[in-house]
């Protein structure tokens, strides 16, 4: 496998860093990888690489606009922040770069991403994979961002962070936190009709011990997208699978590839 770093344009005057893990001979659709509020290309560790040569796809792993050396994004988040980044900043970045048909695989905002991108690819979405997704805000996402808060101004976490994003970490948490604690997030947060529109096999995740995250969120998802979703919860397992539970993960996703898409005969899992 060869991996390489690069910038791409996709238009007015934007650019997206992206990490491409491309096969010799590689047939099938590519794997992309969808970060969370406070993730990165860099916060996906070894799980992409691992995926992409266990199942013998192409990968593409990319920071969101004001992330890594990505463009900056406008601030504060608009409301429809995810709806934009699924319906129109991914699009464009697949349609730059050439890639026709997409496994998606997102985490927690990535995960909602993953939905909307779904939902707003249409046929070239092969399959969709998210981890602690949300469609809407509930009582754990609101109390587990109050208690990020605290750890933010009262530990470490800040330093942990500024590994990753350096200058741009204050920024970027502000960000986050301030959107989702919007009173007026809550009433325009609402994905049902991408959900809809989603015609792919769906494999939805939850750690049985999500801090952020009611498990009410995967059931309501599967049954918005229909009978080609399947709800898969991870014992002891909590926000981040691919993080905690690599193995576990790894697994279940090659499994999904092999029995629920119809891409047996290009993967190698």
């Amino acid at each position: 496998m060869e991996t390489r770093d690069t910038l791409v344009p996709i238009g007015d005057d934007l650019s997206v860093e992206v990490r491409r893990i491309r096969h010799q001979n590689s047939q099938g659709p590519t794997l992309v990888f969808l970060h969370e509020s406070l993730g990165s290309i860099a916060l996906w560790r070894r799980f992409p690489e691992r995926l992409a040569k266990a199942a013998g796809l192409d990968a593409l792993i990319y920071n969101r606009l004001g992330y890594g050396a990505s463009s900056d994004e406008p601030l504060p988040r608009p409301y429809d922040y995810q709806d934009r980044e699924g319906a129109t900043v991914l699009p464009r970045l697949l349609d730059e770069l050439g890639i026709d048909e997409v496994v998606l695989i997102g985490h927690s905002d990535g995960g909602s991403i993953a939905l909307i991108a779904a939902g707003a690819l249409g046929e070239r979405v092969r399959g969709l994979v998210t981890m602690a997704a949300h469609i809407y805000a509930d009582h754990l996402t609101i109390d587990g961002i109050l208690e990020m808060i605290g750890r933010y101004r009262d530990t470490d976490l800040r330093d942990k962070l500024h590994r990753y994003h350096g200058p741009r970490t204050d920024e970027l948490f502000r960000a986050w936190h301030e959107v989702w604690l919007d009173e007026g997030f809550d009433a325009a947060l609402d994905f049902r009709h991408w959900l809809e529109a989603i015609r792919c096999p769906a494999m939805i995740i939850q750690g049985e011990v999500d801090e952020y995250g009611v498990p009410e969120q995967v059931t309501d998802i599967v049954a918005g997208i229909g009978p080609s979703a399947r709800a898969q919860f991870m014992p002891d397992t909590g926000h981040s699978p691919h993080l905690e539970k690599p193995e576990e993960l790894l697994d279940l996703v090659c499994d999904f590839l092999l029995r629920e898409t119809a891409l047996k005969t290009e993967i190698s899992c």
